[in-house]
């Protein structure tokens, strides 16, 4: 086999992440270099230019502030030791709106694209959310990011609506996808 994952993917919870010092101390950098790289190959996870480290660093201080006070979870997928993804959602702050939640972002290294890790790491924060008590995840993608919508659909999200147009990176224009999964409707 060549050089990608040749097996499954630890997807380790914050907690399994901050007690291990070695993956701390590496996990902001790793984020940095797969979220920079993925966003340099035109991925849509919010931002037009990559990332600096700082605000990557600053981002994931804050999920896992958030983590710790109950409001979010964070997963980190590795292969032999080595972040190949992550992903994170976050209770929405408005009162009238904590019972549910925004899945934020999933980002899965390019060289390991196809392999399962999206699914595993948007599979395990969808249980989180569920055994946390959330009662609707919601997340919005862009339009023409196919395979990720797919990947939704697939585990249980619908469509609840579509900004014609929104996202704008450049001269270019993509519809903004709203997709939601009601935990309140299934048993």
């Amino acid at each position: 086999m060549t050089s990608g994952v040749t097996t499954e993917p630890a997807i380790l919870d914050a907690m399994e992440l901050t007690s291990d010092p070695e993956l701390k101390v590496r996990f902001a950098e790793s984020a940095h270099q797969i979220l920079a790289d993925l966003v340099s190959g035109g991925a849509a996870l919010g931002w037009v230019e990559p990332p600096s480290r700082d605000e990557v660093a600053e981002l994931l201080g804050h999920v896992v502030s958030a983590v710790q006070a109950g409001d979010a979870a964070l997963r980190a997928a590795y292969v032999d030791r080595r972040l190949v993804g992550l992903g994170y959602w976050l209770r929405y702050a408005r009162p009238t709106h904590r019972p549910h939640a925004d899945l934020e972002k999933i980002a899965v290294a390019a060289a390991t694209h196809g392999r399962g890790v999206g699914r595993a790491l948007t599979a395990a924060l969808i249980a989180d959310a569920r055994e946390r008590g959330i009662e609707v995840l919601t997340l919005d993608a862009r339009g023409d990011n196919t395979s990720a919508l797919h990947l939704y659909r697939s585990l249980g999200f619908t469509e609840y609506g579509r900004l014609p147009d929104f996202v704008a990176v450049g001269d270019h224009r993509y519809d903004k996808v709203f997709y939601m999964l009601d935990f309140r409707r299934q048993s």
